[in-house]
This record gives C-alpha cells, sequence and structure tokens, in this order.
C-alpha cells in the first residue's frame, strides 16, 4: 500500500471512530435511555425529560468533547512541528495556566456567581492577556526558544498566583469549587459554552491549519524553510495566537485537560508519515477521539461520583508517554 493510500485509511478510520464516538457519547450517561428514543428525543420539540437530557445537556457536552479534543490534538501537532520538539504541548505557551488563573480570580473575587459567564470569560481573558505577554517578549524576530522560555516563565507566574489564591481564600467553598475547575470537566456545560468557545476555536483551526507546508518546510531547519519562501514571523504568529485563541476558548470552558495534546501526535505519527502537513488533520480526529472516548469513561467508571476528566486524561496518558519514551530510546541505542 501506497503512503498516500495508508494515510487515506488512516482518515478514514478516524473519521469513522470519531463518529462511534460522538454516538457513544449522546448515548451513555446516568440517565438509562434506550438509543432509539435518544435519537428520536435529540430532534423532538415536546419538551419532555428525555428531549432535556438529550438537548440540553448530552448534545452540548458531546459537541464540545469534539471540538476540545480537536483542538488539543492539533495544536499539539502543530507546536511539536514549529518548535520541533517533540516534548511540546499546548500548556507550554503559558495559555492554560494563565486561562485558570482567569477563572481562579473570577470565582476568588465571586463575580462568576454574580455573572452566569464571568468564569469563562475570564478564563478567556487570562489567555489573551497570556500570549499577548508571550509575543510582546519574543518579538517578532524572536526564535522557538525565547517563545519556549517566556510560556514558561508566563506559566510559572500564573501557577503561582493560582496557588497564592487558593492560599489566602477565605471561603473553603470557594477552594473547594476552584480545585473541581482545575480537574478539567464536561460536566453541565451548555449550548451557550459551545456558542462561547466555538468562534475562538474556529478561528484557531484555521490559523493553525494554514501552516502545513510552512512545516513540511521546517523538517528540513528553519534556514531552508527560509529560503523556500517561508516567512518565519508569519509562522510565530498563526501558531502562538492560533494556539492562544483554541486552546483558551477550550480551556475557558472545560478547565485544564492534560497530555492529550503531548500524547495524540505521537500516537499517529508512525501511522501517517513524517509530513507534519498530513499529522494536523489525524491529530485532530485522534484528539476528539480521546477525548470522547475518555469523557464517556468519567460516566461508566463511577457514575454515582463522576471522575474529573483531567484526572483520567493524565492517569491515562502519563504512563503511556513513558512507555514512548522509553522505545524511542530503545530504538536510538
Amino acid at each position: 500500500m501506497s503512503d498516500v493510500a495508508r494515510y487515506r485509511l488512516v482518515l478514514a478510520l478516524l473519521s469513522a471512530l470519531t463518529l462511534m464516538l460522538f454516538a457513544a457519547s449522546l448515548t451513555v450517561g446516568p440517565a438509562a435511555i434506550a438509543f432509539g428514543a435518544s435519537v428520536k428525543a435529540l430532534f423532538s420539540s415536546s419538551g419532555s425529560a428525555i428531549a432535556l437530557i438529550m438537548q440540553e445537556i448530552r448534545l452540548p457536552r458531546a459537541i464540545l468533547g469534539l471540538m476540545i479534543g480537536a483542538t488539543l490534538g492539533l495544536s499539539g501537532a502543530v507546536l511539536q512541528g514549529w518548535l520541533r520538539n517533540p516534548l511540546a504541548e499546548p500548556a507550554l505557551l503559558g495559555v492554560s495556566a494563565s486561562a485558570s488563573l482567569g477563572a481562579v480570580l473570577a470565582i476568588y473575587t465571586g463575580f462568576s456567581a454574580l455573572f452566569p459567564l464571568g468564569l469563562p470569560l475570564a478564563a478567556l481573558a487570562g489567555a489573551v492577556a497570556a500570549v499577548l505577554v508571550v509575543q510582546a517578549m519574543a518579538g517578532l524576530r524572536g526564535g522557538a526558544l525565547t517563545v519556549i522560555l517566556a510560556g514558561i516563565a508566563i506559566s510559572s507566574l500564573a501557577s503561582a498566583m493560582t496557588a497564592l489564591a487558593l492560599n489566602l481564600s477565605p471561603n473553603p467553598f470557594a477552594a473547594l469549587e476552584i480545585m473541581f475547575w482545575m480537574l478539567g470537566s464536561l460536566t453541565d456545560r451548555s449550548m451557550t459554552h459551545v456558542w462561547l468557545a466555538g468562534p475562538f476555536m474556529l478561528v484557531g483551526w484555521a490559523m493553525l491549519a494554514s501552516l502545513g507546508r510552512a512545516l513540511d518546510a521546517l523538517t528540513l531547519g528553519s534556514d531552508a524553510a527560509a529560503s523556500m519562501g517561508v516567512d518565519m514571523r508569519r509562522v510565530q504568529f498563526l501558531a502562538v495566537f492560533g494556539t492562544a485563541a483554541s486552546v483558551g476558548a477550550a480551556t475557558a470552558v472545560a478547565g485544564v485537560i492534560g497530555f492529550v495534546g503531548l500524547v495524540v501526535p505521537h500516537m499517529l505519527r508512525p501511522l501517517v508519515g513524517s509530513r507534519p502537513s498530513r499529522l494536523l488533520p489525524a491529530s485532530a480526529l485522534g484528539g476528539a477521539c480521546v477525548l470522547l472516548a475518555a469523557d464517556t469513561l468519567v460516566r461508566v467508571i463511577a457514575p454515582e461520583r463522576e471522575l474529573k476528566l483531567g484526572v483520567l486524561t493524565a492517569i491515562v496518558g502519563a504512563p503511556f508517554f513513558l512507555w514512548l519514551v522509553y522505545k524511542t530510546r530503545r530504538q536510538m541505542l
């Protein structure tokens, strides 16, 4: 089988698996609803209890799982290709930590209790502030190393400020709410969250997806890519702001969900070949599959006390990544 045929087969299988897991996310839950009744209730206007469960609870949750998973997978593949660093992930730019800080401040000050959308909007504001600071510190001529160092500095500062807010919180219930939010979850999300985060994610996807040709050229080195007509400043702008827009919006509505953007590109790279442009759509579909599967599992493992999504992805993702590191080390010997 040729590389092109194998690549198309991988995309077709990932697309089919995404659709299956999306359907599973819609039909699996604590409320035991038959598959046929679930599908019928999705398009019903009767206002029945089943219709409300499907349209107001499960549908936005499944849509967010699909979009956030695709965001994390795509951004992870782009950052690993642009930075030429296999350990690169969306959190490297400080976007996730800064979005968390914005949400924590909204909870800490009571803004989230006064305004229903205060928490995701504050998280978005934190993500925007982080990327502006990173871009200002790196500058238009700053290289990948400068961006990484700036992102680490912002992430460390945001994490320290989050810990400070927890330390000084006079209300134990607020501290508990902060901790639960930081664990990452899609529980109790509505279509309002979809409409809030969706436009930012779509803009981020468009920016990141346009980098396929540039990332292919970067495999030859930055000097060779520049000689081929690749504008390195444009690549940096699109990679940083595309990641900020999409991952910031994802973090704003779901909290911090780790390891998806780090592990998924590594899983799919042997299947699609060494061209980063082929890895981008595959990683988006793979990220969606991983997050939809994880979100379905948290409802099955402990339905009476739902496990947080970020906890499950970390429990599964960290050992798998350690296995990848071990496998890579053995191949280098």
